[in-house]
């Protein structure tokens, strides 16, 4: 991966807006007292949009350890587990929407990194979570359908939302900086993306508060 200023630059500065918005999320209830909603995949996956897909796993690995060393609880178990997490969501939507840069790839991109999150997760904490959290692996197997696999997929989706929400907004401020060349963008898909961002929003974030 070649590697200019004004990438690492811009690297660096998603992946300190990613870290607070990692601090931010922790003020989130909790689905049943331990899984987090954690907005930092919304600026890691712009940055795989913008930088492309190395870019996204690179900041995403920096985070995650960062939050390790830092804000978190869990061990390295949880240091490893928030890293595929996140790199599962970000670097999926980040390999379709680059195929094809366009709304609609991304949106694509979005689902099936929502769908790659919930499945990685859903085998992660089948097999891991009963030796992490010391219960037995019947008790986990029961929470897969009902706990493990609503939250992800809500998770994904309002994360979904958020991108396509914020999208435009940061990088336009990268373009200011200098960051990011500039492109014409079509107002009418600015105004779709919100508009799908927005619906993402309404569906899941009332589902996200059913399951807490």
């Amino acid at each position: 991966m070649k590697m200019s200023t004004k990438k690492l630059t811009t690297a660096a500065m998603l992946c300190a807006v990613s870290y607070i918005l990692m601090l931010a999320s922790k003020v989130f209830p909790q689905v049943s007292g331990f899984l987090q909603l954690d907005v930092k995949d919304v600026s890691i996956a712009i940055g795989g949009f913008v930088l492309g897909t190395p870019y996204a796993l690179v900041i995403s690995l920096a985070v995650s350890f960062l939050e390790f060393i830092s804000a978190s609880d869990t061990g390295v178990i949880g240091l490893i587990m928030n890293f595929i997490a996140t790199a599962a969501f970000c670097c999926t939507a980040s390999i379709i929407y680059n195929r094809k840069r366009n709304l609609w790839s991304a949106v694509a991109g979005l689902v099936a990194a929502t769908v790659v999150l919930t499945i990685i997760m859903l085998l992660w904490n089948y097999y891991i979570t009963p030796m992490y959290m010391k219960i037995p692996r019947e008790a986990v197997a029961a929470m897969l359908p009902t706990v493990f696999l609503p939250f992800n997929l809500v998770k994904g989706f309002i994360n979904s939302g958020l991108i396509l929400l914020l999208y435009r907004p940061i990088v336009e401020t990268l373009r200011r900086a200098g960051l990011v060349e500039k492109t014409s963008a079509p107002k009418k898909k600015l105004s779709l993306s919100l508009i799908i961002g927005i619906l993402f929003l309404v569906i899941f974030i009332p589902i996200f508060m059913t399951l807490i």
